[in-house]
């Protein structure tokens, strides 16, 4: 997610499903309102430590991953003591009573994780990636994707995408480059939102060429 150090006004940010354990690149982006981050590797609530400092951050999704841990009421109280700002975490709107409670039952994150030699992406063999790799289905896979897409594509005012019309992942495919096709999808919608009308323009007419390729392809194949 090192491509989010050069975007400071992007305001959603999904990457739900995508092995990432890093948040640090993330705290530069000054005017993120909504972060999606469901079904990652992200190991210890200390990368919350990078958020805390993210003034317009509204809406956190962070279930699913290993720092959630084994008590879902800890888990929930160490977030909104030191996100004291968000109105909903995991789906669920954030009460003046928990933000209550948090003080007293959540823990206070002052420091940065250690950071691990495995960066963002796909470790060569890890315990976690290949636990990931056999629970995550292909189907839920896709299903979540097409929800966060659906998601960006109404914050750009795009159309929402067709079921039908979402391209699917083929089971040759390897966990790795799933997540890896994932990743340049979401970096490029994000992407599109820092473009001004000329700049969609000339996105608009590349797609276009690119897809009649494409299709040129498919029909000399068939």
């Amino acid at each position: 997610i090192s491509i989010c150090r050069d975007l400071p006004n992007i305001e959603v940010i999904t990457f739900s499903v995508n092995g990432i354990s890093d948040l640090e690149p993330l705290n530069q982006c000054q005017n993120l309102s909504e972060l999606y981050l469901r079904k990652n590797n992200i190991a210890s609530l200390n990368e919350l430590f990078y958020l805390k400092n993210l003034p317009r951050l509204r809406v956190l999704w962070l279930s699913e991953n290993p720092c959630c841990g084994s008590d879902p009421h800890r888990y929930r109280m160490t977030v909104l003591r030191n996100l004291p700002s968000l109105q909903k975490l995991d789906n669920q709107a954030v009460t003046e009573e928990e933000l209550s409670q948090a003080l007293v039952d959540g823990e206070e994150i002052t420091a940065p994780p250690a950071r691990r030699s495995v960066e963002n992406g796909c470790p060569e063999s890890t315990e976690s990636s290949a636990a990931e790799s056999t629970t995550e289905t292909e189907s839920e896979l896709l299903n979540f994707s097409l929800e966060e897409t659906n998601k960006i594509r109404e914050e750009l005012g795009m159309k929402p995408v067709p079921r039908d019309k979402f391209s699917s992942f083929s089971p040759g495919e390897t966990d790795c480059n799933r997540k890896k096709r994932n990743n340049v999808l979401n970096a490029i919608l994000l992407l599109m939102k820092e473009l001004d009308a000329e700049g969609l323009e000339i996105i608009q007419q590349t797609v276009g060429r690119r897809l009649q390729a494409f299709r040129k392809k498919e029909l000399q194949e068939e």
